[in-house]
């Protein structure tokens, strides 16, 4: 990793990908997406947002895909500061066709162990009283390729804000991978609350999954790829199978 001109040499020895100030920032930014998401989800008048009706659901997915894309670039902002970049914490050395079928060959099994990790630890939690966002789900070929646009959007953009960018700052902080997943993981999941405090759990398990296949790959394009998929596949094509 080169030094940028404002990071020194001590965040370039604890593998800091941006300074700390910058992480603040971002935590406060989710925080805020996560509020705005539960104040969403419990108001009762319908509008473009959790609690609004289906009629608005196009508007919505619009503003996840613009909401996306704009963490991704206040965190290639942070990776900027911090002087390194987007392909070097993607860790994708190599896009050859060999490479790409290398990745899909272990995202693909490693969508089967996390869904059946979401459905075991959903199941094992029992049934809880947050409220259904089925309505959202797309049903006209316009909402569909807007619903693909947004799980694309949160396969790149999420696993590079997460795993890419916190798990690896939580790393340099504590100096343990298994910290750095767990906490990661943590924020993931919370970040959900708008989904009822049962999906906070739920998906927090599942960050951690996507943690520690970073870890272990180090290399986002597995879980990017999984991410994607499994965002599109849980919001219309499961519906169309079962």
């Amino acid at each position: 990793m080169t030094l940028g001109a404002s990071q020194t040499v001590d965040e370039a020895s604890r593998g800091q990908v941006a300074p700390w100030w910058h992480t603040w920032l971002l935590l406060l930014i989710l925080l805020m997406i996560t509020l705005f998401g539960m104040w969403s989800q419990h108001r009762k008048t319908p509008g473009p947002a959790i609690a609004g009706g289906h009629s608005e659901v196009v508007p919505l997915y619009v503003s996840l895909i613009f909401m996306e894309w704009a963490l991704f670039l206040f965190v290639r902002f942070g990776f900027k500061k911090g002087g390194t970049s987007v392909p070097e914490v993607v860790g994708v050395k190599r896009s050859d066709w060999r490479s790409i079928v290398r990745d899909v060959a272990i995202a693909i099994p490693f969508w089967v162990v996390w869904e059946a990790a979401g459905r075991f630890t959903h199941f094992f939690l029992g049934p809880d009283q947050a409220k259904k966002i089925d309505i959202l789900l797309p049903q006209t070929v316009l909402e569909i390729l807007l619903w693909v646009g947004v799980s694309v959007s949160a396969g790149i953009c999420e696993e590079i804000v997460y795993r890419g960018y916190l798990q690896r700052q939580f790393l340099a902080l504590t100096g343990s991978p298994i910290l750095a997943v767990l906490a990661q993981g943590v924020i993931f999941g919370v970040g959900h609350a708008y989904q009822g405090a049962k999906q906070v759990v739920v998906i927090t398990v599942l960050g951690v999954l996507f943690g520690l296949l970073a870890w272990w790959r180090k290399n986002l394009r597995p879980g990017i790829i999984a991410h994607a998929w499994s965002d599109i596949f849980g919001g219309w094509i499961e519906r169309l199978v079962t």
